[in-house]
């Protein structure tokens, strides 16, 4: 009969521990989600406003020299990420080829212009620097127009703004719930277990002496539920890399093992003083007070 109370109970500790195991995993996991998601904000923004391009049409009086030192000046340029020249040969072959007819049948002769896209890097991609940047190459009189999408780059900045702003609240209270969520896990395994505190109270034994094994499980199961997350976590990191190898995900080494570090130590400090805090009331609670 003793044998099968001790089987249950050991069985039932066991269900306890995977389940706190199971909580801490889960919330550190969504919080180390959200960590990535939030490093690579920036990246995932600076990705999107670098497809803007600023296309510089030139005049067909335009000589080959002018037009030689303005594509190596423009590859050189500090806002410049990539220029491109585009013959009107090959603006009409574009042209053709997305509209599926040769407009040339019906005009008779090609109106396009040579010109050249530039791909600005992320930081020169607002209103007052494609301005500045458009004035600045205007004063060259091969170049005929300046053109690109400013409702777009207004559009697009107002929105990383607002991302942003909503990407750091929300950070805010998941950190807030992922802490709460671990306490209350880590209390109700202490809860279960009150009785042999305060009997190991009553028997002498210190206060240190009664927390130091809880605090030293809970820091294990701790320990393990951030393993298992940190697992999760480069698992999705590896897939999203994989999909979209453009953002370069893995290339901030150091950012992303500051977050898997950042994670377990905060599932380490989380379970010691969730369970200090826990352990500490119920040695304050007087014998009657355990039953309610």
């Amino acid at each position: 009969m003793a044998s099968s109370f001790d089987k249950y109970q050991k069985r039932k500790l066991i269900s306890s521990y995977i389940s706190v195991v199971i909580s801490i995993a889960l919330v550190l996991f969504l919080l180390g989600c959200l960590g990535l998601l939030v490093i690579n904000s920036k990246k995932v923004a600076d990705h999107f406003k670098e497809q803007v391009v600023m296309t510089i049409y030139l005049n067909d009086t335009a000589k080959e020299v002018e037009v030689n030192q303005l594509k190596k000046s423009l590859a050189m340029a500090d806002y410049s990420k990539e220029a491109t020249y585009v013959s009107k040969e090959e603006a009409a072959e574009m042209m053709k080829a997305e509209t599926g007819e040769d407009f040339m049948d019906f005009v008779g002769y090609n109106p396009l212009k040579n010109s050249i896209d530039v791909y600005l890097k992320a930081d020169f991609v607002t209103t007052e620097k494609l301005s500045e940047i458009s004035e600045s190459l205007s004063t060259k009189s091969f170049i005929e127009e300046i053109k690109y999408d400013n409702d777009l780059v207004e559009l697009m900045n107002d929105n990383v703004k607002k991302i942003s702003f909503w990407v750091l609240i929300i950070s805010g209270l998941f950190t807030l719930i992922a802490v709460l969520l671990i306490n209350s896990s880590i209390r109700l395994a202490v809860y279960s277990k009150r009785f042999i505190i305060k009997t190991m109270q009553m028997v002498g034994a210190t206060k240190s002496f009664i927390r130091k094994p809880f605090v030293w499980k809970s820091v294990q199961l701790g320990i393990i539920g951030a393993i298992v997350a940190l697992a999760g976590m480069a698992v999705v990191l590896y897939y999203l890399d994989q999909y979209f190898p453009e953002l370069e995900l893995l290339r901030n080494t150091v950012m992303i093992a500051g977050l898997f570090v950042g994670v377990f130590v905060l599932g380490v400090i989380i379970t010691w003083i969730s369970t200090f805090i826990a352990t500490q009331r119920f040695l304050n609670l007087k014998t009657d007070q355990l039953y309610y």
